[in-house]
């Protein structure tokens, strides 16, 4: 999911306000960051202190961060109660976090509109201000309760580590909880000067990694009901086609299946546990209607591309005459370059829990990444209100895109299979990991023809850029808003906004019309626009006689926050000092989700195989909100990118996926994962994303590499179907 996706933001009345903090159990002292009414104010029940949507304060003592944002694995927990905690001036002993109830208007992606939903690299970043205000809010109204308590001006009253304080007298924030909850909240809270941060900026312990690592935290594979019947679907065999006819007749004779009932997807089977579901499942006998089916293989379709590539595609971005420019230089480069189909593979499979309820309404838990998409969607299908369909959101073991997608098709299948036996009772649905493989919603496949010009002094004076590739969005409720033209924003991000000096560009792209679902995937279309960008940039270094690293400097003049990580990942890697023999550099620098990256791979061949052996990684993310979640982020994106890079790829035969589990699926191996260093540039500016950003540099780094240390040019991944051992 991309920053620029939004939708029209409806104003929020009075009532609206009240409509939703009632529903959520928000109505003692609640006001919205920035745009809430204030509102009567009683002392709570239980006195626990609810200053805003997003604070919780106990008697215990303990804060509660309602956190908005999927936690995933990225850190959201943590980075934004960091936010909180600054502003409260709380200790970080008692920092807790919980994910919020789904609600569009109290808990909406600032970036997005009135929509809850985490992507984009976008949690910390559009929640920086709205998160601190909210602590903030809390933290003066603590302060007015004490002044009040203990008769002194309320600019008497410190705050320090989670202790009230005036004088001789103090209060934690628990003993102080009932009576803040009768103050009313302010209108603006001054903010802090980032100067006076204690937290922010420091390395704090991650609020979910104990429960994590005693095996405590609930994923939503963990979750269940009493009751609950387990599901698992065969869905068609190639994209497209839909059930004819069914036989259960075998199916119903293993013991443990319950029931087997048709849905749009598939036919599900429904049994008292999950083996004996998929041992159902394996008794079917399913005949399926192929008529509208994909049925192409994935050669098929790359020679469609290539012959597209060959025509001119909608202009993305059109700066003087790149045709004419290239015409008269005096060097022209071309390059091609292929990327397949990759899937999400998270290692928690998708799963989700649906109960019905009498009156229609439905719950549902799951790691949801996209409350507010799936709440209209299953309330689609139930002929229902969104507002009647509760998602509970628990932690989700990755996702990379996955669970959040237009269709919401393993919510939908889940609330259809509950419909389908009457609510009669809980429904537990599980994906395997082949279903996942084969199961559709894959980064789509490209093919990318690249053309440039030098002048006689080497200098780039041309650029010609063709993508050919599947739209995410058009098709989707998503195309108005991200579609213009005909051009999908994530078809060219990366590519249309090209950061080298070129005084004649043209980027176009073709949409290709193919049958295989696709989504977005980790760092969208920057992965495989950075691929090409930074691997052609780099062949025409080479062509221009010139050092890679010093090529880049001078076509960079302009965008300081490129040079500088460009410098600082330059440096920290001793660029252009002697290696070892048997080794070699490779360079690369992308920006993406608003955050600016570089890396230097270092790479060798022992017995013929490539290597990644160390990897020197410097990002420009704004303010780093807690620098160990940030190196953290760029680690892992540097071990999901190599591992795309080296040797994953989805393929099709007579349109059937042909890999199904991780022995075919090769994602990248722990004892394969180079040495990284991560170095991030200091920054007074606002965060921006860190969850995606570390993933487009490290395939194009380790390309240009293996081309110094071989002489081999790779311009199609994985590797390994490039005559790459890896």
């Amino acid at each position: 999911m991309q920053p620029g996706f939004r939708f029209a933001l409806p104003q929020a009345s009075r009532r609206d306000v009240l409509r939703a903090a009632a529903a959520t159990g928000l109505i003692v002292g609640f006001q919205l960051p920035g745009r809430g009414a204030k509102l009567a104010v009683a002392a709570p029940a239980d006195g626990v202190f609810r200053p805003n949507a997003f604070v919780r304060i106990a008697p215990d003592n303990s804060v509660t961060v309602l956190i908005k944002h999927l936690e995933m694995g990225q850190g959201t927990y943590t980075g934004l109660s960091t936010l909180v905690a600054e502003e409260l001036d709380a200790d970080w002993a008692q920092m807790r976090a919980e994910h919020a109830p789904a609600d569009p208007l109290l808990y909406n992606n600032l970036m997005w509109g009135p929509a809850q939903g985490t992507g984009g690299s976008s949690s910390v970043a559009n929640s920086f201000e709205q998160l601190r205000k909210a602590g903030a809010a809390a933290r003066a109204m603590l302060v007015q309760a004490a002044a009040e308590k203990w008769g002194v001006p309320a600019a008497q009253v410190g705050v320090s580590k989670g202790i009230v304080s005036a004088g001789d007298r103090k209060a934690t924030f628990g003993e102080l909880a009932e009576a803040a909850a009768t103050v009313t909240p302010p209108k603006d809270p001054p903010l802090k000067d980032p100067k006076s941060f204690t937290l922010v900026g420091q390395r704090l312990p991650r609020l979910d990694s104990v429960e994590k690592t005693t095996g405590k935290a609930v994923f939503a594979m963990d979750f269940t009901l009493p009751g609950a019947l387990v599901a698992v679907v065969e869905r068609p065999p190639v994209f497209g086609a839909k059930v004819k006819a069914f036989d259960a007749t075998e199916a119903k004779k293993v013991p443990g299946v319950v029931d087997v009932v048709q849905i749009p997807r598939g036919v599900a089977v429904l049994a008292t546990g999950f083996w004996a579901a998929k041992r159902g499942r394996e008794a079917l006998d399913v005949t399926w209607d192929q008529s509208g089916a994909e049925v192409r293989d994935s050669g098929t379709l790359l020679e469609i591309y290539r012959a597209l590539g060959k025509t001119p595609g909608l202009p993305a971005w059109k700066d003087g005459d790149a045709d004419g420019a290239l015409a008269g230089a005096a060097k022209v480069v071309r390059a091609e370059y292929d990327f397949p189909y990759l899937a999400h593979t998270p290692m928690e499979p998708l799963n989700c829990v649906a109960k019905l309820a009498p009156d229609g309404s439905v719950d549902i838990w799951a790691g949801d990444q996209f409350q507010t998409g799936d709440q209209g969607n299953a309330a689609k299908l139930l002929g229902i209100k969104p507002d009647q369909v509760r998602i509970h959101t628990l932690y989700a073991g990755g996702s990379f895109g996955r669970r959040a997608n237009p269709e919401s098709d393993y919510i939908v299948e889940a609330v259809s299979i509950a419909k389908a036996i009457g609510g009669k009772a809980p429904v537990k649905l599980i994906w395997t990991r082949e279903d996942d493989v084969t199961g559709g919603r894959y980064r789509p496949m490209y093919h990318h023809v690249m053309a440039a010009g030098l002048d006689a002094q080497g200098k780039l004076v041309a650029w010609k850029h063709r993508i050919v590739g599947q739209s995410i969005l058009i098709g989707t409720p998503f195309e108005g808003m991200m579609v213009k033209g005909g051009i999908d924003a994530t078809s060219v991000e990366g590519a249309a906004n090209l950061p080298y000096a070129v005084p004649n560009v043209l980027v176009d792209v073709h949409n290709a019309q193919v049958g295989v679902p696709v989504l977005w995937w980790r760092s969208v279309g920057s992965t495989h626009n950075g691929f090409a960008t930074e691997v052609f940039i780099d062949e025409l270094a080479h062509a221009a006689g010139k050092d890679p690293y010093a090529f880049r400097r001078e076509l960079l003049a302009k965008h300081p926050r490129h040079l500088a990580v460009l410098d600082l990942a330059a440096e920290k890697a001793g660029w252009g000092k002697p290696l070892p023999a048997g080794r070699a550099r490779g360079i690369a620098v992308h920006e993406s989700f608003n955050s600016v990256v570089a890396q230097v791979a270092e790479v060798s061949m022992q017995g013929g195989r490539l290597r990644v052996e160390r990897v020197v990684c410097a990002v420009d993310c704004g303010l780093a909100v807690n620098p160990d979640v940030v190196r953290a982020q760029m680690e892992g994106g540097i071990g999901f990118g190599l591992g795309a890079a080296l040797g994953e790829a989805i393929t099709l035969a007579q349109g059937r996926v042909e890999q199904s589990n991780f022995h075919d699926y090769t994602p990248l191996r722990i004892d394969r994962m180079p040495d990284v260093e991560v170095h991030i540039v200091p920054s007074a500016n606002p965060p921006t994303g860190v969850g995606e950003p570390g993933v487009p540099p490290i395939a194009p780094a380790v390309s240009n590499a293996l081309f110094s240390l071989t002489g081999k040019r790779v311009r199609s991944l994985p590797f390994a179907t490039q005559g790459v051992e890896v």
